[in-house]
């Protein structure tokens, strides 16, 4: 019995290029996987305000070419590019499942090298950039080493362009968390992965719908949401200011007030006074802003609310689940 390959394509307002991407540059791939698997190809509209829904229905070449009409998820409005990837995987039903964006941004003529280490038995396979902007190479790498320092093993360069084998894709639908990082939960659970290094293609006719406000606001829930390390460094952190405060607090009463100042620091009552204050409102203040960071982490998981909505009267050919 054949294997089948599904591929996950998130997009957002990429009306201009959506079309160029599945029969240019898709098509040619999934001809080549054809001969030995069955394929599947899942669009997820992440809520697009342009016309991407009517190009995805039109791309009437991409269908008599390679005999895959494309399924849609439409979401109901834009709810990230996190939760486009959630859905995909989640009607996937092919034995291996291939994320890629639907920018032209990743390469997907590594697809079939992809396909191949998963028939090799690698259950992950991520593809990792080793050319980026200067600016957002420094960000990956502080980014990175805050998640190693919270004890999340995460590598540095990778990409949501990846397969997971049918197993991973199943333990990942059991992850209910609403602020996700699906790299970050891919790497979580914990299956061997093996690597690509790729060099990102530019954008055809589109932009990233990545803005610097949602990298970082991803950056933070993935923080957040894969550790409590932040919450025990602040408590460590805040032993270490006590005792700190306490030594220096003995020093200024004994060389000041008890060997009558024989340094002649002539420390100030007033000036001590509000140095610790001021030193010490500081740790108030990012205390209580990590803090309010997992309680929003709280109140978003209590709301209990669906992580995406399917507007059904735009999706067509998945199952409903």
């Amino acid at each position: 019995m054949r294997k089948k390959v599904s591929i996950v394509v998130p997009i957002y307002n990429e009306g201009s290029g959506i079309r160029n991407f599945l029969d240019r540059q898709l098509k040619p791939q999934i001809l080549k996987i054809k001969k030995n698997y069955d394929v599947e190809l899942l669009v997820v509209d992440d809520g697009s305000e342009d016309n991407t829904v009517d190009m995805v229905r039109a791309s009437g070449c991409f269908k008599k070419r390679t005999k895959v009409t494309p399924k849609l998820v439409a979401f109901s409005r834009n709810f990230g590019k996190e939760m486009a990837l959630t859905a995909g995987i989640k009607y996937a039903t092919g034995n291996a499942v291939i994320l890629v964006d639907g920018d032209g941004e990743h390469p997907v003529e590594l697809i079939p090298t992809m396909i191949e280490k998963w028939k090799a038995g690698a259950k992950i396979v991520t593809a990792i950039r080793t050319q980026e902007r200067i600016h957002y190479r420094l960000s990956s790498k502080i980014f990175h080493l805050i998640m190693r320092v919270l004890g999340n093993k995460t590598t540095e360069g990778a990409t949501d362009f990846r397969l997971i084998d049918k197993e991973v894709a199943d333990r990942f639908r059991e992850l209910t968390e609403h602020n996700r990082i699906t790299r970050g939960l891919i790497d979580w659970l914990g299956y061997p992965q093996e690597y690509i290094k790729v060099k990102a293609s530019g954008r055809g006719s589109s932009r990233g719908s990545y803005s610097k406000k949602k990298l970082r606001q991803l950056a933070i829930n993935g923080i957040v949401s894969m550790s409590a390390k932040p919450l025990i460094l602040l408590g460590k952190l805040g032993g270490v200011i006590m005792l700190l405060s306490f030594f220096l607090g003995m020093f200024i009463v004994v060389q000041q007030y008890l060997m009558g100042d024989p340094m002649q620091l002539h420390w100030s009552g007033a000036v001590m006074m509000c140095v610790f204050i001021a030193f010490l409102v500081g740790v108030v203040l990012v205390s209580q802003a990590i803090s309010s960071l997992y309680i929003s982490q709280i109140h978003a998981e209590a709301q209990n609310r669906p992580l995406f909505l399917v507007d059904k009267t735009k999706s067509y050919g998945i199952k409903k689940k």
